[in-house]
């Protein structure tokens, strides 16, 4: 009886998702939140139909044949800001950076406890006064709005005032799943809510910063809270046009957190990233145009299969120089150029170079990139 209740069920689920793909191929904007909730289970010939109806909204909307990159470099913000004398001087890796061929710095984490009120501020005009040209995306809403407390201004005023100080972009970090009970379960309660992590987001970008923005899957949300944080980033992107990308990135069963190891780490299967991934691409087409690859958080295989299912870019090299301080959970971790070229010609791509803001870079930043060998 079990046995027949599964078959059952399991059927049910394939022709939801038949339905559900003959109607996304027709108007992607005309599905329920069922029938994504369906097409998130996909599987099999119906997982690799959705994937490539994934693409074909990808080749609508950027050069079909191209995967684009940004130069950056990773910083930890506990880490550089701390006072640690093993550490490299701000503008010692910052100079190193330009010297390496960044466009991009990337500084994320919060200021130690004991830090100057003004210290994000401070971080932020030494970052632009060793190399001016050098694009900021720095500081996560949680982080924003401990720089306006420890500040006493409005998140509103600091936003204004890192602008002025050359603050560029703001990533779409610390989002998880936008469901305040999700987000209290995954972190014991000590974590932004969505109402303030939406209004840092938006207040950012009506400001003039623009940023990211991420989905972390795979611990113990369901595909319908999935759906539901995709529709948030889409009312969001309605309402100010700032986010640039989408990245979406599974959780690793080391970076649970220790009091929810056991409960919410699990290995996130191939064939969910794939869906996952598919969806995002099909459900935001129209609103947000560039899907990123996290491709520290996959094996290269598992990445170049997304490749081939909606994701046109492949994010940050997170180039280090000899000076390599702690980067977080990405520590050492560095996309070399053969690499890269390795990843876009299995893919049947190109690599191109862009700014933060999927612009071109000035000829002179243009890193040197051996042709593809297909």
């Amino acid at each position: 009886m079990v046995l027949r209740e599964w078959a059952r069920d399991a059927h049910a689920a394939v022709e939801a998702a038949r339905e559900a793909l003959r109607h996304v191929a027709d108007d992607p904007a005309s599905l329920t939140d069922d029938e994504w909730v369906a097409l998130l289970g996909a599987s099999g010939a119906e997982l690799d139909e959705l994937c490539a109806l994934a693409d074909a909204a990808r080749r609508a909307v950027t050069p079909a044949d191209t995967l684009t990159f940004v130069v950056n470099r990773n910083l930890d913000t506990a880490v550089v800001a701390g006072g640690r004398t093993d550490v490299p001087t701000v503008t010692e890796l910052v100079d190193e950076a330009w010297r390496l061929g960044a466009t991009e710095i990337c500084l994320q984490g919060p200021l130690p406890a004991d830090a100057p009120a003004d210290g994000y501020l401070r971080l932020i005009e030494e970052i632009h006064a060793a190399a001016p040209t050098m694009h900021l995306h720095g500081f996560r809403p949680p982080e924003v709005r401990d720089a306006a407390a420890r500040m006493g201004v409005s998140v509103a005023d600091f936003l204004r005032s890192a602008h002025s100080a050359g603050l560029g972009s703001v990533p779409g970090t610390a989002a998880q799943i936008l469901d305040d009970d999700v987000r209290a379960h995954l972190s014991g309660g000590d974590v932004l809510g969505v109402a303030d992590w939406v209004s840092t987001i938006e207040t950012a970008h009506h400001v003039g910063l623009f940023s990211t923005a991420t989905m972390l899957y795979g611990h113990v949300e369901t595909p319908r809270h999935q759906v539901a944080h995709l529709r948030i980033l889409a009312e969001i992107q309605s309402r100010t046009g700032g986010l640039t990308e989408l990245i979406l990135m599974p959780l690793l069963p080391e970076n649970v957190p220790p009091h929810r190891r056991g409960e919410a780490a699990r290995t996130v299967s191939q064939r969910e990233t794939r869906a996952v991934h598919a969806v995002a691409r099909l459900l935001l087409h129209g609103s947000i145009d560039h899907l990123q690859v996290a491709w520290t958080k996959h094996d290269p295989q598992t990445t170049g299969v997304l490749l081939d299912g909606g994701v046109d870019d492949l994010g940050g090299l997170l180039i280090d120089g000899d000076l390599m301080p702690e980067a977080g959970q990405e520590a050492g971790r560095v996309l070399q150029v053969d690499e890269l070229v390795d990843i876009a010609d299995r893919a049947g791509r190109t690599p191109r170079q862009r700014t933060t803001g999927y612009s071109d870079p000035p000829a002179d930043r243009i890193l040197a990139i051996p042709q593809v060998r297909r």
